[in-house]
């Protein structure tokens, strides 16, 4: 697939019943208003009558309409034909994605990273934590620090706290070790829109202390899965994982620093799907182009 990146880009996902005919509509229609069609990827689950998924890149520049416009008329001439599922993405309106954390720093100080050196198109307004021992660390990448402390007391209060600074703040949420069940009401609100990565390879150990079980258990591999969260704990649709072999030689401690750096590349690879628009969810599944 071309960079999508550049900022007179445009980005169409697809999902619809699968049919003969659906790209050549889709390009045409494209053709039709003067867009450069960059690059196109497709997948089918079934071609009798499954389910198709596109994602197309194309060039603006050209385009003989104003965004809504072209919008309007894709809807009524192509999606509504094809009883499309869709969505455009336009590479210059960059999306705002809050981070929320607990007390581990390796997965929020990678992120940092890969913004601040441009190789995520992200802005960052700010980082939520029912701790303050990250403050220091995300305020040196310019980036604002919200400490809202929780007990099973306030829990409620503090889950309205977040869900107030995010209103109309932010497009998606990243929970880098943010060590709290969110509520379904929460959940609710950023369907598809909420990626949490987890500490171990799902669905074998899950829950607390996954590293310590591996360990007892004596397995040869350990990973990290990074997925959309819903209502069932840490059974949403997967986005991004990685596997890699230990031995008899790795203490618990060896595990926990593999892993964390697993964790950090899983993470940042979902992450960068979800900005550059790669990512249909399929019921509990992804297509990830």
């Amino acid at each position: 697939m071309p960079d999508s990146r550049n900022p007179n880009t445009a980005r169409l996902l697809i999902s619809c019943p699968d049919r003969p005919g659906v790209v050549a509509a889709v390009s045409q229609f494209l053709y039709a208003h003067g867009a450069n069609v960059l690059g196109s990827s497709q997948h089918s689950t079934d071609p009798r009558g499954g389910t198709f998924f596109m994602r197309m890149v194309f060039y603006l520049e050209d385009l003989d309409v104003t965004r809504p416009q072209f919008e309007r008329a894709f809807q009524e001439v192509v999606a509504s034909k094809f009883a499309m599922d869709w969505r455009v993405a336009y590479a210059d309106e960059v999306k705002h994605m809050a981070i929320l954390v607990s007390k581990y720093d390796h997965c929020l100080m990678d992120l940092l990273w890969r913004r601040r050196s441009g190789e995520f198109e992200v802005e960052i307004p700010f980082v939520i934590s029912n701790h303050e021992d990250l403050q220091d660390l995300t305020v040196s990448f310019g980036v604002g620090y919200h400490y809202l402390p929780l007990s099973k007391e306030t829990k409620a209060e503090q889950e309205q706290q977040v869900l107030t600074l995010l209103e109309n703040k932010v497009d998606f949420i990243v929970l880098a070790r943010y060590m709290q069940i969110l509520s379904p009401e929460f959940v609710a609100l950023y369907p598809g829109r909420i990626i949490n990565i987890h500490h171990s390879f799902l669905p074998a150990f899950v829950g607390t202390n996954p590293y310590k079980h591996a360990y007892e258990r004596g397995v040869k591999l350990i990973g990290a899965t990074a997925h959309y969260v819903t209502d069932e704990l840490d059974e949403g649709p997967i986005i991004e994982q990685d596997v890699t072999r230990v031995s008899h030689r790795e203490s618990v401690s060896d595990l926990i620093r593999v892993g964390r750096e697993m964790e950090r590349t899983v993470l940042a690879r979902a992450v960068a799907a979800h900005l550059e628009d790669r990512v249909l969810i399929f019921g509990n599944k992804t297509v990830v182009f």
